[in-house]
Order: C-alpha cells, then sequence, then structure tokens
C-alpha cells in the first residue's frame, strides 16, 4: 500500500467546462424539466467511458535518433552504417534492427515530419507529455490525466493512469489522476500482499481518522481531504481481484517470451493487462535513447527491447480485439542530429523526427509527412506537437477543446491549438 500512498499529494481543482456538450444540448431542453443540466452531462461522460478507449504510450526516453528507426536514409552522407529493410507494406522501409515491427507494419502509421523547437530534455519531456511549455507558475496535467479525467472509468478499482517507470504527474488536476508507478512489471505492487483482517484495518483507519480530524481544524484541511483519498484508493486496489492483473502467473511463457525478456517487455505485456482491466492510460518507459556517442551501438541495444514488445503488442492487442478501441503511440521528447558527431553519435534536433501509431481507428501501413533527403528539415506535411495531441484526442474521441481551471481558475483547453492529422483515419 505505500507504493500507491506515496504518490504525489496535490490540490484537487477539478472544476471543467462543456461547451462542446451544450453545442448539442439546447438551453429549453434543460429548462423543460424533463432532466437536469448535471443528469445530462454525466449521460455524456457514461456514453463517452462505455467505448471502453484506452491508450497506451511507449516513451522513448531521451530522444530516439529518426534516421535509426522509422525515417533512414541510405542515400545520404548522413546515415553512417544504418541499412534499410522492407517492412510488410510495400514501398514503406525503416532501419535495421525492427524487422518485427516491419512485420506489422500494416498496424502501423508513422509520421515523419514531426517538428518542434525544445532541444532541452527536460522542457521538450514536459511539452511531449502536456502540450504545454512550463511555467513557473502553473503545474498543467500530462495528456494521460487529462485522458483519463474524460474518459477513465471511475468505479474501476485499478489506477486510471499507470506509468512503468517514472513520468509527468497530473499537475493541478490533483491525486485522482496521478500516475500509479511500477517499477518491476509482472509483480504485484509492493506491500499490496501485507494485508490484515477487516476489524484491525477499520481499528487502524479510526486512529488515523482522529489524528487527522485535528490537523484539519488546525488548517490542513486540504491536505487531510487528498490524503483521505488516497487513502481509499489504495485500500481499494489492495482488496480488489483485479490486483491480480499486475502479475503475469496466467500468461503462457510462450507469449511472456514474445514480449522480450526486459523491463520494457514486461512492461508492454502489463500495459496489455491493465487495458483488460479497464486502465484508461498506461505509459511505458524506454531509457538510454540520449546518444550523444555510440549513437548505432546504444540504439541498436534499445532497439533489441522495443521492438519485439512493441510488435507482440500491437499483435496481442488485436488478437483480443482490443486494438479497435486501444490506441498505441511510440515516441520520444525529440529526434538527433542527421549530421554524426566526433564521438560517433548524434545531438538533440527538434526540427524534425519522427512518431508512430497504431490502433483506435488510426489506419496502418502509411506514412504521413517526410523530411528531406539529409534529413535535415520537414519537406512536406508539418505535424507540431499540438497537431500530434489533437489527433490522440480524435482517436480517443474527445473534444481537444474541453477547458481544466487550473489553481487561479484560469481555464486550460486539454489541447491549446493544433489540428487532428485526418489522414490517419481516412
Amino acid at each position: 500500500m505505500n507504493e500507491f500512498l506515496h504518490q504525489h499529494i496535490g490540490i484537487n481543482n477539478r472544476s471543467v467546462t462543456r461547451r462542446n456538450f451544450l453545442h448539442t444540448v439546447s438551453a429549453s431542453s434543460v429548462a423543460a424539466g424533463t432532466m437536469g443540466f448535471r443528469d445530462l452531462v454525466g449521460l455524456r461522460a457514461d456514453e463517452i467511458r462505455s467505448r471502453g478507449r484506452a491508450m497506451i504510450l511507449l516513451w522513448m526516453a531521451g530522444g530516439p535518433s529518426q534516421l535509426e528507426t522509422f525515417d533512414p536514409k541510405p542515400e545520404s552522407e548522413n546515415s553512417g552504417p544504418t541499412k534499410v529493410i522492407a517492412t510488410a507494406v510495400p514501398g514503406i522501409q525503416i532501419a535495421q534492427g525492427w524487422e518485427q515491427t516491419a512485420s506489422t507494419m500494416k498496424e502501423i502509421a508513422l509520421i515523419r515530419s514531426m517538428t518542434n523547437k525544445e532541444g532541452s530534455h527536460p522542457r521538450a519531456t514536459y511539452q511531449m507529455h502536456t502540450g504545454y511549455l512550463p511555467s513557473g507558475g502553473i503545474k498543467h496535467p500530462s495528456l494521460g490525466a487529462c485522458i483519463a479525467k474524460e474518459i477513465g472509468d471511475q468505479g474501476n478499482d485499478l489506477p486510471p493512469v499507470v506509468s512503468v517507470g517514472s513520468t509527468q504527474g497530473a499537475g493541478f488536476l490533483g491525486v485522482d489522476y496521478e500516475p500509479f508507478v511500477v517499477n518491476n512489471p509482472g509483480q504485484l505492487p509492493q506491500n499490496v500482499a501485507a494485508t490484515v483482517n477487516q476489524p484491525r484495518y477499520q481499528r487502524r483507519m479510526d486512529v488515523l481518522g482522529r489524528l487527522e480530524s485535528s490537523f484539519a481544524k488546525s488548517g490542513g484541511k486540504t491536505v487531510v481531504e487528498n490524503h483521505q483519498r488516497l487513502y481509499g484508493k489504495a485500500a481499494r486496489l489492495v482488496q480488489s481481484p483485479n490486483v491480480k492483473s499486475f502479475e503475469f502467473e496466467d500468461e503462457s511463457a510462450e507469449l511472456i517470451d514474445r514480449y522480450g525478456d526486459s523491463d520494457f517487455g514486461r512492461g508492454c505485456l502489463l500495459a496489455r493487462r491493465l487495458v483488460e482491466a479497464g486502465v484508461t492510460f498506461i505509459e511505458v518507459v524506454s531509457r538510454g535513447w540520449d546518444t550523444h556517442a555510440d549513437n548505432f551501438e546504444r540504439v541498436a541495444e534499445n532497439a533489441k527491447q522495443v521492438d519485439p514488445a512493441l510488435s507482440t503488442l500491437i499483435d496481442d492487442l488485436k488478437d483480443r480485439g482490443l486494438l479497435e478501441t486501444t490506441l498505441v503511440v511510440w515516441m520520444g521528447e525529440f529526434g538527433r542530429t542527421p549530421r554524426i558527431n566526433g564521438q560517433t553519435g548524434r545531438d538533440h534536433f527538434p526540427r524534425v523526427f519522427n512518431a508512430a501509431m497504431a490502433g483506435a481507428g488510426v489506419r496502418g501501413g502509411q506514412v504521413i509527412g517526410a523530411s528531406t533527403a539529409d534529413g535535415m528539415d520537414v519537406a512536406e506535411r508539418p505535424v507540431a506537437v499540438g497537431d500530434l495531441f489533437c489527433t490522440i484526442c480524435n482517436a480517443l474521441q474527445i473534444d481537444p477543446r474541453i477547458e481544466n481551471y487550473g489553481p487561479l481558475g484560469r481555464p486550460l483547453k486539454i489541447v491549446d491549438g493544433g489540428e487532428p492529422i485526418q489522414q490517419l483515419f481516412s
């Protein structure tokens, strides 16, 4: 339970506008008295949640080289030793080392024209998780937290946001949408097994309640309320039969082997299991992509873990009928310089990089945009962060212009600017 309770505690101010909803329901219908406004809003939320949509973010921390992943340049002097391979889709080639992903290309859409201006790891990571640049006066919620708030199953015993590895928090959305961090995928969360009988548990909670009541009266009301919510969520988790979703005892050895003997592979298998259990947003982190030196060797080692896990995750979701409602996104905070530096590495390069998407209505087997022959610029169809986030919202059937209110009462859209890439869905 401690692992759950030690997640971030923050102020929860979660008022939401429903302008998009009011576009479809006239004020006179509400005034007629047949149904209250709050009831109508509840119906809208329930309708969205009933669709069972979910997202898995595969985060390549450090910034993966586009030239050694999904946008190789074999004819360019910047290519180095990288070779290309064919995929299951004629005409689409990717870098060597991604053979299993290549076999799944009919389900995957590549975006080769991502572009941004942020070349600093902290700033770009923050922006690529929230859609906003860092601001000293506000902690923006991650896109995952916003997604969970809109379409998450509030009655689920499991957390709506789970991350295999540390990630961006829920910001001003508060503790209800903070990510539950898993450090050992495939194992029960720490201390879950250390439960006590119900009467003893209740006595402990009574003592805690008296202590918290005194603290609340002395000015700690908000902190106490957040703490109590965390305890309630933790209790639901440890007592729920769905907690078994975190371990793999009922998975075949053959499937576990296909995902790969790595934390990332096990994280992807856990992601599939959590989607089955009703978790809305899961992030799986792969580290080591900041390849300023020995780029080619390091990318090849990373690909040995990510390639089989990515391919197996997509196949596994499809086999279970979950790919139609589950969006899988592969990306990092930026790309790498086409020019190779003196340490046989590539440096930070936000001007043009790539991402990949599959599932939730995304038509696979296509490439969006292009970079120039030398990889230095976007050649066609630039895709900014806002465009990517709007596309994600479109796949999950969320209005990206829904507003959440920050701690000072300022309304902030889930995505401020950008347009969805409609070609991905046609």
